[in-house]
């Protein structure tokens, strides 16, 4: 095989991106709860998608009372339970497969690849991740917040191949391009492909990737590149 492993973003790509309005949407119900100004709360929200991404904070919670203390605003702690199951329940709807996704992983694993996924995420993605339809088809699964990496630093690629017992030349990366997913798997030798699924109107991104590499605008058209 050209592949030992394919390795996949999440958001984007194995499940949709939540649209620009359903971000900002729950920007505002978290600001909401907490009774202050949503473009503050969203611009400090917004600050913190590193610490969040890497796991500087290790829970939402820390996340939203450093919010609420650079704001000077006292959080109680319903306040808090609030806005976490608000979260969990929307991202528990955001991780339904793509209509196509588990149809292809399981054709992949039939097919003899190992499967890896990276992501950028939050704490919220690893408490929900084992109650997911992706954890019998994928092998490794890299969350940056667990890991403290996140895309496109190198080293996050590096730590999924170790831990797929491959070379970063023998895999193929497939995402949706943002934060630069692509060009930093590229960039250790990975071979990648965006995905970009025409259907889906308006998705948030965090930084955009233009992408002038192999294209496919559904999951399971990889099968022409193995």
């Amino acid at each position: 095989m050209k592949y030992e492993a394919i390795i996949f973003d999440l958001f984007g790509t194995l499940v949709d991106n939540p649209t620009f309005q359903e971000y900002h949407q729950l920007l505002s119900q978290m600001a909401s709860i907490l009774s202050i100004s949503s473009k503050d709360f969203s611009r400090l929200w917004l600050d913190t998608a590193k610490e969040r991404s890497t796991g500087i904070f290790k829970t939402i919670e820390e996340n939203i009372r450093y919010i609420c203390n650079e704001l000077q605003v006292n959080v109680k702690e319903d306040q808090i339970n609030k806005i976490l199951e608000l979260r969990l329940n929307l991202i528990r709807e955001d991780l339904a497969p793509k209509s196509d996704t588990i149809d292809t992983l399981s054709e992949l694993k039939k097919r003899g690849f190992k499967i890896g996924l990276i992501s950028n995420c939050s704490s919220d993605i690893p408490i929900l991740w084992n109650s997911t339809q992706f954890v019998k088809f994928i092998d490794v699964a890299i969350l940056s917040c667990s890991v403290g990496l996140k895309k496109p630093d190198p080293k996050i690629y590096k730590i999924t191949c170790k831990r797929l017992n491959v070379l970063p030349q023998n895999c193929l990366y497939i995402g949706d391009g943002d934060s630069n997913e692509l060009a930093g798997a590229s960039q250790v030798g990975m071979d990648a492909i965006l995905i970009r699924d025409p259907s889906q109107k308006d998705p948030y991104y965090i930084d955009k990737e233009e992408w002038n590499g192999q294209k496919i605008s559904a999951l399971n058209e990889v099968f022409k590149f193995l």
